[in-house]
């Protein structure tokens, strides 16, 4: 694991996947423009940027740290993303205890890895090298405009701190801000807190309303170690501190360091770190941006951090990242999301064998699922069930397939779907919850769902014709023709 951004960046550079860029550049656009031909260009040349010559800036700017299944998984501690996966099934092995002895050693075993993962507060960190709480300005920080007709540059890749005003639980969250002012010219600097409906921080704010709390204190936290980085990405349940899930990736708690000006706590290794508040109630018109379903989402009211301080190494690098048609760096993010979180859906769904987020879908419009199928109507409890877990609530479409169906193989899966699908039955149409994001939805937050159930059918699911045999060769013939290949061919 790393300990800092520039740890990572090293490791990188070693391994021959960190392209630095001398050429001047601009945060306008043109490192957009750069960054996307990357990810989407050949393998080769698929690599981390670090430009260090931003036209108007003295710090370096790095981008497309996890562009690649590879360079995700090594930022996470491992070398395969299904790692993640396997690691946390170890944890939450579905062998429960039995006696009432055993169930206390197991709560104790998982009681002892909260403890042993969770922050730990030091009294100093490099992330307060410098220490800015008069005439703050963001200038000097190399903030993308991304796309022709974003509102503006926007920090893309944070970590936003904010602690539930009840209950004093923290949350961190990646949510976009648009520089609405950058400050230094005796107005104080704003930003755009792009918290959506479902979020944490809309949830805090939502908090502080009821009670009549007049601030939110709010750190924005920018680099440190990938894992903290990309931890503030995962859809927690809300009681769930994601820097005890940084923790335990990097199997070590995560250090972090009082403000200067708020009563949070940042991650001492961070890079840059910008305090403030939020006024519950308070919003200004933010976007449009161009975002990773591939369209611009609209200029909407948003609530507005006020800068009251920042802080940041000495020699810092500001990390980044670009949104927009996938794939994109972003796509391996979620990829990570998805093999983590695949044991906790097991938890509550054990039938579920696999799943797949594809690129196309943008992690919110497609899930497909393959499914040990045991009993009529299975197909359909899933289906309902991924609805009723956390944020899957958003999902649009979720298709549900059999065990031997590989979800991960599009082509596959879709041969699969197309052939044991009746279009009149095996369908749920219905409305709820959808992102933020979706411009699709005849209303904001609200609109139509889909449910596919591409399983084989039972008779009690009132298929009485008899499900059809695949076609599968013999397996005495196919090591027949494995062991003669080469002779066929003479």
């Amino acid at each position: 694991m790393f300990n800092s951004l520039g740890d990572y960046l090293k490791f990188l550079e070693k391994k021959g996947l960190l392209a630095r860029v001398k050429a001047p550049v601009s945060a306008k656009l043109e490192i957009t423009e750069i960054a996307d031909r990357v990810v989407k260009g050949p393998k080769e040349q698929n690599k981390a940027l670090l430009f260090e010559n931003v036209r108007g800036h003295d710090m370096p700017v790095a981008i497309n740290l996890f562009g690649t299944e590879e360079r995700m998984a090594w930022a996470l501690g491992v070398e395969r993303l299904d790692e993640l996966n396997e690691r946390l099934s170890v944890l939450l092995a579905p062998d429960m205890p039995r006696s009432l002895s055993d169930k206390l050693k197991k709560g104790m075993e998982l009681l002892s890895v909260a403890r042993s993962v969770g922050p730990k507060t030091v009294s100093s960190g490099t992330v307060q090298e410098v220490v800015i709480t008069k005439d703050v300005s963001l200038d000097n920080i190399p903030f993308l405009t991304c796309w022709p007709e974003d509102g503006g540059p926007y920090i893309t890749l944070p970590s936003v701190i904010t602690r539930d005003p009840v209950t004093g639980r923290r949350n961190v969250g990646m949510y976009r801000l648009q520089v609405h002012h950058p400050g230094g010219d005796g107005r104080e600097p704003l930003l755009g807190m792009h918290w959506q409906i479902h979020k944490g921080g809309a949830s805090h704010e939502r908090a502080a309303l009821a009670h009549g709390i007049e601030k939110i204190p709010v750190a924005v936290s920018i680099g440190g170690d990938p894992a903290i980085i990309w931890s503030g990405s995962a859809p927690l349940p809300q009681d769930i501190d994601e820097l005890m899930l940084a923790g335990w990736l990097r199997g070590k708690p995560v250090d972090v360091v009082p403000c200067i000006t708020q009563p949070l706590e940042v991650p001492a290794d961070a890079e840059i770190a910008i305090e403030g508040y939020v006024k519950p109630g308070e919003t200004m018109p933010e976007g449009p941006f161009g975002d990773h379903t591939g369209f611009y989402t609209p200029r909407e009211p948003y609530p507005v951090m006020h800068v009251t301080a920042v802080t940041h190494r000495k020699n810092p690098i500001y990390p980044t990242t670009i949104v927009g048609k996938p794939p994109m760096e972003d796509y391996w993010m979620g990829k990570a999301t998805e093999r983590l979180f695949l044991p906790l859906m097991r938890m509550f769904l054990p039938e579920i064998v696999d799943v797949n987020m594809p690129a196309e879908g943008v992690f919110h419009n497609l899930i497909l699922v393959s499914i040990k199928k045991e009993f009529p109507g299975q197909g359909r409890r899933v289906i309902n069930g991924l609805w009723g877990l956390g944020l899957m609530m958003l999902t649009k479409a979720i298709v549900v397939v059999d065990a031997e169906v590989d979800v991960q193989d599009l082509s596959q899966a879709a041969f699969a779907v197309l052939g044991n699908v009746d279009w009149a039955r095996d369908v749920i149409i219905q409305e709820g919850p959808v992102d933020a994001l979706d411009h699709a939805s005849y209303q904001p937050n609200f609109g139509g769902k889909i449910g596919v159930d591409a399983t084989r059918k039972f008779p009690g699911e009132g298929y009485g014709r008899g499900w059809p045999k695949s076609i599968e060769m013999s397996p005495e013939i196919k090591e027949l023709v494995d062991r003669r290949w080469r002779e066929y061919w003479r």
